[in-house]
């Protein structure tokens, strides 16, 4: 009797085109025992591409196995997932060549494709991850790494970096035994800049503006605010001038040093840069739209996208708890970064970004306990503003 497997397959590019891995997995789908893993970096290529790629990789290792078997694939590209049933065209030239090679791996009709939400494929998601991550290292991804901690700064991959698993388990449930004292984040969005009150995109590949006079302003209120408190036992910053001027701020009130994050960086909002929503409306409509519609989709130009950015601060958030286990931090960083760690503490979908408010020099706050789950505390608190 033939055998049916479950191929997941995923790939992602830190910059679209850009340094790129892919991840697949064949699964048992009665016991969901994995039976085969494959991960790949392969240098410089698109999001799609490497997609391609883990798909194809992924039929081979199922072919492997058992050459007669009945394959199953899911993927949360729906481009792909289209395009291999034959609904869509495939266009691309990068795209024609691999998508042959994927349908030739099986003969037709032994293999049928499904659309999965991306929460749904975190296995293949974190294979790309390590994928792209131990080509950053200048290696290629080993079988076995998969398994390795991913709490752990040195083991933590990052497209997010791009290893560590997007999301946080289960919330803890009433009862939960007592896990100690969590690191808990206290996240600061830098004061204003020049951009702020027009409502500009700013973000990590533009002007990198200074504190205005009323971001100043704001800067030292918070810093005074946090000293009453007296919890904060560090400070971390983005690289971005707007945030290391906020973090001098607190730092000296505090009498504290700043160490720099570069995985706090805000989004690279590519050739949006500087502009206002309707700019970006009335230039770049189509690329507004799939922005808008997709987490995958990034900004004209070869900016991030937000998943892109998602798996970054994963990978940072990861590093820092295993870096100050116990610890009440500071964080300044920037509205994107902010919403992605509330957006993951919560389990919330990538739209929820989009259904946040931050304000400048607003507060926010989540605790990270020992068995991985998380607590969201304070959300765009500005008292200390006013």
């Amino acid at each position: 009797m033939a055998r049916t497997f479950l191929v997941e397959a995923d790939g992602g590019s830190r910059g679209n085109p850009g340094p790129a891995g892919y991840g697949a997995v064949v699964l048992d789908p009665a016991s969901g025992e994995t039976l085969a893993e494959a991960a790949e970096y392969i240098g410089t290529a698109t999001n799609n591409v490497a997609e391609y790629k883990g798909l194809l990789a992924g039929l081979r290792a199922a072919h492997a196995l058992d050459p007669e078997a009945t394959v199953r694939v899911r993927m949360d590209s729906k481009l792909v997932v289209e395009q291999m049933s034959g609904r869509w065209k495939i266009k691309h030239p990068d795209m024609k060549p691999l998508a042959a090679q994927a349908a030739a791996v099986f003969p037709p009709g032994q293999v049928s494709y499904e659309w999965i939400p991306r929460e749904r494929n975190k296995h293949a998601d974190r294979l790309a991850n390590e994928a792209m991550d131990a080509g950053k290292q200048g290696r290629q991804w080993e079988p076995g790494a998969s398994t390795a901690a991913l709490d752990t700064a040195a083991g933590a991959p990052a497209e997010a970096a791009e290893t560590a698993p997007e999301t946080a388990p289960v919330t803890r449930g009433w009862g939960a035994p007592d896990l100690g004292t969590p690191a808990t984040f206290v996240l600061l969005r830098h004061g204003e800049t020049a951009l702020t009150p027009q409502k500009r995109f700013s973000g990590s590949g533009g002007s990198d503006p200074e504190l205005s006079a009323a971001g100043r302003r704001q800067a030292e209120a918070t810093a005074a605010a946090l000293a009453a408190r007296g919890t904060i036992q560090a400070v971390v910053s983005s690289p971005l001038r707007r945030c290391r001027e906020t973090a001098d701020a607190v730092a000296a009130r505090l009498g504290l040093e700043v160490r720099i994050e570069d995985g706090l960086r805000e989004t690279d909002f590519g050739a949006w840069e500087g502009l206002t929503f309707a700019e970006v409306r009335e230039r770049f409509p189509d690329d507004l739209d799939a922005w808008l519609a997709s987490a995958k989709a990034a900004p004209t130009g070869g900016g991030e996208s937000f998943a892109t950015v998602a798996r970054r601060i994963a990978v940072t958030r990861d590093k820092l708890i295993a870096r100050h286990t116990g610890r009440t931090v500071l964080l300044v960083t920037h509205v994107t970064p902010i919403k992605t760690l509330v957006r993951l503490a919560l389990g919330a979908p990538p739209e929820s970004l989009f259904r946040m408010e931050l304000s400048a020099a607003s507060l926010s706050a989540v605790a990270y306990y020992a068995d991985g789950n998380a607590s969201v505390r304070l959300l765009n608190e500005t008292a200390h503003l006013r």
